[in-house]
C-alpha cells in the first residue's frame, strides 16, 4: 500500500496535476516554472488531504475495533490509510529534497519524518491506530491552506470575496483540527498513563508517541499564530476600508 501509494501521487505531481489544472484554471499556463512545481505539489497535498482526512473521520467515529481499544485496537481501515500517508510523506520529501530549490522548507521535512517515524509503530506493532486516525483528521485543514496559496499564485485580489471567505474558513478549520483537539489528545494520555495496556507499549513507543505530539503540536500552533496574524489584518483591513469609503461617501453626500 506504501508502495502503491507512493507511485499515485507521484503519477499525480508529474503528469495528472499539469493536465488537470491547465483545464480548470487558464492562469496555470503563465506562472513560471518554479511556481508549477509548487503548484502540482500542492494539488498532490490537497487530493492527499480529502482522501485520509475523510478516512479518518469515520474510522474516529465509526471503526468498532479501534475504538474499543485506542492504544491496542487493530484496524484494517486505519492501517490502510495510514500506509497511504505513509506513501504520500515519502513522495513528497522526495520532492521536497529533487526540488528544493522550488519548494524546499525544513519545517516540512522535519514534520514528515516525525510523522514517519510515529506512523511505522503502527504499521508494524498495530498499536495506536485509533490516536493515528485522531491526528490525522488534521489533513482536513490541508485544502484550505493549499487553497489561499492558489489565490495568492493566480493573483487574486485579497479582498475578493473568494480570498477572504477561504482565509476564515482555513483559521476557523486549522483551530479546530489542529489546535483544539491538543487539550483532549493529552487529558488521553494523562488518564491511560500507568495502565497495564499504556506499560505494555513499552518505553520506547511511549516515548515516540508523546514526543511526535509534542514536536507536531509545536509546529502547529507556530502555523496557527501565523495564520490567525493573517486573518486578523486582512479583516482589520477590509474594515479600514470600508470606513474610507463611507467617509467618501459622506463627503460626496
Amino acid at each position: 500500500t506504501i508502495f502503491a501509494s507512493f507511485v499515485v501521487f507521484q503519477l499525480l505531481f508529474h503528469f495528472v496535476s499539469s493536465w488537470f489544472s491547465a483545464k480548470i484554471s487558464p492562469g496555470f499556463n503563465s506562472l513560471s516554472c518554479e511556481k508549477k512545481i509548487e503548484w502540482n505539489s500542492r494539488v498532490v497535498s490537497t487530493c492527499h488531504s480529502l482522501v485520509v482526512g475523510i478516512f479518518s473521520l469515520y474510522n474516529c467515529f465509526f471503526d468498532e475495533a479501534a475504538i474499543a481499544d485506542p492504544l491496542w485496537g487493530d484496524s484494517v481501515l486505519a492501517n490502510v490509510n495510514i500506509a497511504v500517508t505513509s506513501g504520500y510523506l515519502i513522495s513528497d520529501l522526495w520532492l521536497l529534497i529533487f526540488y528544493w530549490r522550488a519548494i524546499g522548507d525544513k519545517l516540512f521535512v522535519i514534520h514528515h519524518f516525525t510523522v514517519l517515524y510515529a506512523y511505522q509503530f503502527v504499521l508494524k506493532e498495530g498499536v495506536l491506530a485509533y490516536i493515528a486516525s485522531f491526528r490525522l483528521v488534521a489533513e482536513l485543514s490541508s485544502p484550505f491552506v493549499n487553497q489561499r496559496w492558489f489565490f495568492e499564485a493566480l493573483k487574486y485580489p485579497k479582498f475578493s470575496k473568494a480570498n477572504v471567505i477561504n482565509g476564515v474558513l482555513m483559521t476557523v478549520v486549522f483551530f479546530i483540527v489542529r489546535i483544539a483537539v491538543i487539550p483532549p489528545l493529552y487529558y488521553f494520555i494523562y488518564s491511560v498513563y500507568g495502565s497495564e495496556p499504556y506499560i505494555r507499549l513499552g518505553l520506547l513507543i511511549q516515548c515516540s508517541w508523546v514526543g511526535s505530539c509534542v514536536v507536531l503540536d509545536v509546529m502547529n500552533i507556530m502555523w496557527m499564530i501565523k495564520i490567525t496574524r493573517g486573518c486578523i489584518k486582512v479583516i482589520s483591513l477590509i474594515r479600514q476600508e470600508k470606513a474610507k469609503s463611507r467617509l467618501q461617501n459622506g463627503k460626496l453626500n
